[in-house]
C-alpha cells in the first residue's frame, strides 16, 4: 500500500497544496513571454483541457490563442470551432497569418450534439487545435472530454464563463480572464497541472510577442452577427 501511495505522489496530476512538482506533460507556448512564465515556462497543455473563464466575449480572448492559431495552420493542422459566439471575422484572421484553409466552424444542435462532435474532433489525426464554447456543462461532460484530449493529445480551449469558476473540473489549466485598461487583458491563474495556483498577469493585446507594434494589426474583436442576420 505504501508503495501505491507513494507512486501516486510522483504524479503530477496530483496536487500537494505545500509542493511543487514541475509535470514533464507535453505543451504549446501561449507566444506572451509574461503569461508563458507564470504557467512555468511551458503554456497551453497537449492531451488536456484549458479552460478561460470570462464575463462576455470581445474582451481579447482570441488574443490569446492567436500566436498558438498561427503556429498550428502554419504546420498543416485544422482547427475547429465549435459554438462560437460570433462568426469570426475573416480578413483580420487572414492579416494575422492565420490559414483560413484549415479552419472549421461547427455550430451544433444541442448538448448531446456537441459532445459527440467535439469528442470526435479532439480524437481526429487531423486535428492541432479546438476551440469551443460550449455554455453549461455537467462535471462528468467535462471529464468525458478531458478523456477525449488526452487520446487525441492535441491543445483544446474551453471558453465559459466566470460563474463556472467554483464548478469542479478536471481541466489541467483554468484562467480568468479580466478586461483591463489601455487595451491589457488581466489574466488569473486559478488551476493548472502540477504546481498551485494564483498567478497574476497582464497581457497587452496590440504588441504581442516577437511583432514589432507598428506590423501587428490588431484583429477586430466583434461582436459580429451570425452568417444569414
Amino acid at each position: 500500500m505504501s508503495e501505491l501511495l507513494s507512486n501516486l505522489l510522483q504524479d503530477a496530476r496530483i496536487w500537494q497544496g505545500h509542493k511543487h512538482r514541475k509535470t514533464n506533460q507535453s505543451a504549446e507556448l501561449t507566444g506572451y513571454p509574461a503569461l508563458d512564465n507564470q504557467l512555468g515556462g511551458l503554456g497551453w497543455p497537449r492531451g488536456a483541457l484549458s479552460e478561460c473563464l470570462l464575463d462576455t466575449c470581445g474582451i481579447g480572448e482570441l488574443h490569446l490563442v492567436l500566436p498558438l492559431m498561427q503556429r498550428v495552420t502554419a504546420a498543416g493542422k485544422t482547427i475547429f470551432w465549435l459554438n462560437p459566439p460570433h462568426t469570426p471575422y475573416a480578413p483580420a484572421l487572414t492579416r494575422e497569418g492565420v490559414n483560413l484553409d484549415h479552419l472549421v466552424m461547427v455550430n451544433t444542435r444541442d448538448q448531446g450534439d456537441f459532445l459527440w462532435t467535439m469528442e470526435n474532433c479532439l480524437r481526429s489525426p487531423v486535428t492541432g487545435l479546438v476551440l469551443a464554447w460550449p455554455g453549461k456543462l455537467a462535471s462528468r461532460d467535462v471529464r468525458r472530454l478531458q478523456l477525449a484530449s488526452e487520446a487525441g493529445g492535441n491543445v483544446c480551449v474551453l471558453f465559459r464563463n466566470r460563474r463556472f469558476t467554483e464548478q469542479n473540473s478536471p481541466a489541467a489549466l483554468r484562467l480568468e480572464l479580466i478586461p483591463g485598461e489601455y487595451q491589457e487583458l488581466k489574466v488569473n491563474v486559478l488551476k493548472r497541472r502540477g504546481s498551485w495556483p494564483g498567478q497574476r498577469c497582464s497581457i497587452a493585446l496590440e504588441h504581442r510577442a516577437n511583432i514589432p507594434p507598428e506590423d501587428s494589426p490588431r484583429v477586430v474583436q466583434g461582436p459580429w452577427p451570425r452568417a444569414g442576420n
